[in-house]
């Protein structure tokens, strides 16, 4: 009985030792979270209350920014509107791209690593540059797009010029830019138990069937590390809006971020634009809530149960 206490007592300094040692190595962690993350969206909320312009001494206001964005601020609407539209059609798109070019992808196939490389690269060049480039595609009278429905018959679109193409047009980039998408789900391909494939096919299941009831099964929890990236960089878009369109034609493109940036660094009313930065991550914490109560329903994991 003895010699049982003992060993439990070793066992449990033991434990309490790498629990010790594993809160000392988590101390970076926990202090890189609050100073990079917690405290300055404190800071957002309490500038967010006040009536600064960076230039004088800040008032407190209270929640008259707030109620100021939703009563009478002419945009707020349209951004909302914008911006989720945006969002939709964006991680929709990339995750079906995505998903597609990486399945090709995993499949023994000529130069394969190039054909990686090259839908990666996109994703690392400057964003900026590759808006312009597709401003050049997009041109109302000489783009590249514009002359290959000339040349087939039909009109001419104004892409970015017209307030019913601007979004899905913008879209399209964002969807193109899915490298870090392709890559991932690329990895997780490459995870999928080949003995769930090799059963099925002496079975004589089909190439669907294989991807619909194993590849698909499997690749879901990294189906939702994807979704939830793309949805979190897609709702917070401004580059579109400031390289191609300052958030025209009329207020059509005008997303949050984008409403943010003009009312801090344009109009000076830092205070209020803190109000739309919380506005932006209420939206955010909302939609990503949604994604995480739902994802148990259709998340597969290998022991046999949802999670």
């Amino acid at each position: 009985m003895e010699i049982i206490n003992k060993t439990t007592r070793r066992r449990s300094r033991f434990y309490s030792s790498e629990a010790r040692v594993a809160y000392l190595c988590l101390i970076p962690a926990f202090l890189g979270l609050f100073f990079l993350t917690y405290a300055p969206l404190v800071g957002v909320l309490g500038i967010s209350m006040t009536n600064w312009t960076g230039l004088t001494k800040p008032g407190f206001v209270g929640f008259d920014n707030y109620v100021n964005l939703f009563k009478s601020d002419p945009y707020l609407k349209d951004s909302i509107i914008a911006t989720i539209y945006f969002a939709i059609l964006s991680v929709a798109g990339s995750m079906i791209y995505s998903l597609f070019i990486a399945i090709l992808l995993n499949r023994k196939i000529p130069a394969r690593g190039f054909f990686r490389a090259v839908f990666y690269v996109p994703f690392v060049l400057p964003a900026v540059a590759i808006y312009v480039g597709w401003s050049w595609l997009y041109e109302a009278n000489f783009g590249f797009f514009n002359f290959l429905l000339s040349e087939i018959g039909l009109k001419k679109i104004l892409f970015i010029a017209d307030s019913s193409y601007v979004v899905p047009s913008l879209s399209l980039i964002s969807v193109w830019l899915a490298g870090n998408l392709i890559v991932i789900f690329l990895a997780g391909l490459q995870n999928v138990p080949s003995v769930y494939h090799e059963a099925a096919e002496m079975d004589g299941a089909s190439g669907w069937k294989r991807f619909k009831h194993i590849t698909l099964p499997c690749m879901t929890p990294i189906i939702f590390y994807n979704l939830l990236l793309s949805l979190i960089a897609n709702l917070q878009i401004i580059t579109p809006a400031l390289a191609l369109t300052n958030g025209g034609p009329g207020n059509s493109s005008r997303f949050l971020t984008y409403l943010m940036y003009d009312q801090a660094f344009v109009n000076y009313k830092l205070g209020y634009a803190c109000a739309t930065t919380f506005i932006i991550f209420a939206i955010l914490a909302a939609f990503t809530a949604v994604l995480f109560k739902t994802s148990g329903r259709w998340i597969f994991s290998e022991g046999g149960d949802d999670k």
